[in-house]
């Protein structure tokens, strides 16, 4: 039976049968993992607080040929993310965050993708109630990043002309990004973005903080990268965790 131990963080998990759970987990060394907990609801003394969301920790696991769902043996040095859970503009942000890697990870191990998952949570932890919103969109572009798809922005996503920075230019999903006036005119539809709105972007690709001032200007990235996330990524099934952080709060950012 193989066994991989790995750093993992816990993004779903549900009840089942009348003593154990399973996990949804994503994993340095294997990628995303699907686990049986057995007995985690008898008792917390095997895991402790290591199956609540977003936990992060050494996970042990048991696999079989041919069989999707492992089982986990352990899962020890646990780190809690509990703080994710004490507002809804983080929860919700953090729900967003996993389902983006639960739907368009893969079983490999992804490193890079590992990393972007865990500073994206960290970071909502970290910043203030209002800026946590911010803070989700930063993760989840650097995500995107991860698995390949970051946009082009300085530079026309066709032709490959250095872009005005101030320019309120064309950005289109299939293209891959922002294009310059004469790209644009050859496109069949986009979305028109400010400069300070791709900038915000770069800002996020590069570890920064995208300046987002109102929550208009919020409420408009979440829509992009949406858009963004159904064209490149998606399978044809609902993003729900997302429409539900996409619907969520007020406050500006």
């Amino acid at each position: 039976m193989p066994v991989v131990v790995s750093e993992a963080i816990v993004l779903h998990a549900f009840d089942y049968l009348e003593s154990s759970r399973i996990l949804r987990l994503l994993t340095r060394e294997a990628g995303l993992r699907s686990a049986l907990a057995r007995g985690a609801r008898r008792s917390r003394k095997r895991f402790g607080g290591g199956l609540d969301l977003f936990a992060h920790g050494t996970a042990t696991l048991h696999g079989k040929p041919g069989r999707d769902l492992d089982t986990l043996s352990a899962f020890d040095d646990i780190r809690s993310r509990a703080p994710l859970a004490r507002s809804l503009d983080r929860f919700t942000g953090a729900g967003a965050i996993a389902e983006i890697a639960i739907r368009f990870g893969s079983a490999g191990g992804d490193a890079r993708l590992f990393d972007a998952v865990a500073a994206a949570f960290d970071a909502i932890i970290a910043a203030s109630e209002p800026g946590s919103r911010v803070a989700a969109l930063g993760g989840a572009w650097r995500i995107v990043a991860a698995l390949g798809h970051a946009p082009a922005l300085s530079h026309c996503a066709d032709c490959g002309d250095a872009l005005d920075e101030a320019a309120t230019l064309l950005f289109a999903h299939p293209a891959g990004g922002a294009l310059c006036p004469r790209c644009s005119s050859l496109s069949p539809g986009g979305r028109r973005l400010p400069g300070a709105a791709r900038a915000a972007i770069a800002a996020w690709l590069d570890g920064g903080e995208g300046p987002v001032a109102t929550d208009a200007e919020r409420r408009a990235h979440q829509r992009l990268l949406r858009e963004f996330l159904e064209y490149h990524l998606h399978d044809g099934r609902a993003l729900r965790a997302f429409d539900l952080w996409e619907g969520t709060g007020s406050s500006a950012a």
